[in-house]
């Protein structure tokens, strides 16, 4: 699944402003991908005007929802081990608290939890987070709740997402909901329905409201950005009934990004994830058109062999990905692209696996998150193939791309030795209290001396040194974009 997965962030349990008045309190983990984050953000906000503040201590909690990734066994095994912690404290230290599950994970695994295992009091799916309300005073009623139904039309654009845990500089703007990519290897479009868009107007006023708190840059999210189509409302797919009238109005992903970036001309913009069958050349053109467009795109391949890439239902081939990326260089010399790699998926040979190895020679990907295959019930390669790659082989594979990686990453982040790059700061250095941490255009991170510069500023770096993976410089100046 083209979904970034940070696991710094995995489990955090998330925090805002306290609303006067609000007696009841709310615990809320997430896990998974941005998507997820993102969602709990919309949660809180529905439940904060339910009476909840949110709390970071488990044990006073009267309500505790944990958001769920179905992407891979680890983060579903993880998240039980957590329902079992909640129920714990459940029994022997909270009896009235009520315990929920949100998310991808609630849609596939909703009997289970109710009626079969009673780990969880409400299951509410991806698109039913407006029916939070009624569930729990179902629950509070004495009654199992659940609404797992997908969604036609549901995005949230009527919602203005609370900030959890936010910095206060970068924030995530989601724009599509669902997924038509039938890719053999993920549930999503099964726990997150079909594909649909934002009206754009509500996007372009969510970035006018977080410009006017202080943040300095977005990120467009969506299982597949470069699919956003907007016609007036409705399912992706059903474009082809649309009216000649909504068909001329229409807004695609490269008009949308266009509209962001004149809109907040200051504000840095990125997007993710995209999917190299759909990423446009206008796209790519729109990007090279505007400064405050970053310049990174994640690309997932997910393989380097044409007959994996069909085995996966993936529609695009080795050939077309490396045209994309050649074109991408040509338009944007300085893009960094970074991808998603599975190895070990069913029937992959050595040669297939070599095929992947030879591709990321070509691109020297500037990062990546790689996986084994994981089978995930109720998908197609889940139903009808064999997962018959041994354990050993994969783990081995698996090392032989992280590896390599490691190699390219030191490669392209030598390139920006003795240049000087645009930062924004987003917070203080992990390793260091002297030192801000923030990321480049590019999406390379970058630490520098703090000096009189603070956070949210954007400042030029002189770039001295540099690990595999982050910039070491010297703050010069503030940038024209402050």
């Amino acid at each position: 699944m083209e979904k970034i997965i940070d696991e710094n962030k995995q489990g955090q349990s998330l925090t805002l402003e306290q609303k006067e008045g609000n007696t009841r309190k709310l615990f809320i983990e997430s896990y998974g991908c941005s998507m997820n984050f993102s969602d709990s953000e919309i949660v809180a906000s529905i439940m904060k005007d339910q009476g909840f503040n949110t709390t970071q201590n488990l044990e006073e909690a009267d309500l505790v929802l944990v958001n769920t990734c179905s992407i891979r066994d680890k983060a579903e095994q993880t998240v039980r081990k957590r329902l079992e912690k909640y129920n714990a404290v459940k029994r022997d230290l909270n009896p009235k608290m009520k315990v929920g599950v949100l998310g991808c994970m609630a849609e596939r695994l909703k009997t289970k939890f109710l009626e079969e295992e009673k780990i969880v009091d409400l299951v509410v799916g991806p698109d039913a987070y407006k029916d939070l309300p009624n569930l729990l005073a179902e629950v509070d009623e004495g009654r199992d709740a659940i609404n797992v139904i997908l969604s036609k039309e549901e995005t949230y654009g009527d919602i203005s997402p609370v900030r959890l845990n936010s910095n206060g500089v970068t924030a995530f703007v989601s724009i599509t909901r669902g997924c038509d990519n039938m890719c053999t290897f993920c549930v999503v479009p099964f726990t997150r329905g079909r594909e649909r868009s934002r009206d754009p107007q509500s996007i372009l006023e969510e970035i006018n409201d977080l410009w006017s708190r202080g943040f300095k840059e977005i990120t467009l999210l969506g299982q597949n950005v470069d699919s956003y189509l907007w016609y007036g409302g409705g399912l992706k797919k059903d474009f082809v009934k649309a009216t000649d009238m909504e068909k001329a109005t229409a807004v695609d992903f490269a008009k949308l990004l266009e509209l962001c970036a004149k809109e907040q001309p200051k504000m840095r913009i990125r997007f993710s994830t995209s999917n190299p069958q759909d990423l446009t050349l206008d796209v790519v053109e729109t990007m090279a058109k505007f400064n405050n467009i970053c310049n990174h795109i994640h690309l997932p391949v997910q393989s380097g062999s044409n007959r994996i890439l069909k085995e996966m239902n993936r529609l695009h081939t080795r050939e077309e990905y490396f045209e994309l990326i050649d074109n991408i260089r040509r338009i944007i010399p300085k893009c960094t692209i970074s991808h998603d790699m599975i190895v070990g998926f069913p029937t992959e040979t050595e040669e297939d696996f070599q095929d992947t190895v030879s591709l990321m020679e070509y691109v020297k990907y500037n990062f990546g998150y790689m996986f084994t295959y994981s089978e995930r019930p109720g998908t197609m390669a889940g139903r009808n193939m064999e997962d018959d790659v041994p354990e050993p082989v994969k783990k081995r594979r698996l090392q032989d791309i992280v590896d390599l990686q490691r190699q390219h990453s030191e490669f392209r982040t030598k390139e920006f030795l003795d240049t000087e790059v645009e930062v924004l700061i987003e917070k203080e250095s992990k390793k260091s209290t002297e030192q801000w941490s923030g990321r480049t255009s590019q999406n390379i991170v970058c630490v520098f001396p703090k000096g009189d510069f603070k956070i949210g500023d954007f400042v030029k770096v002189k770039v001295n040194n540099c690990t595999s993976a982050t910039l070491i410089g010297e703050g010069i100046a503030l940038s024209m974009n402050n």
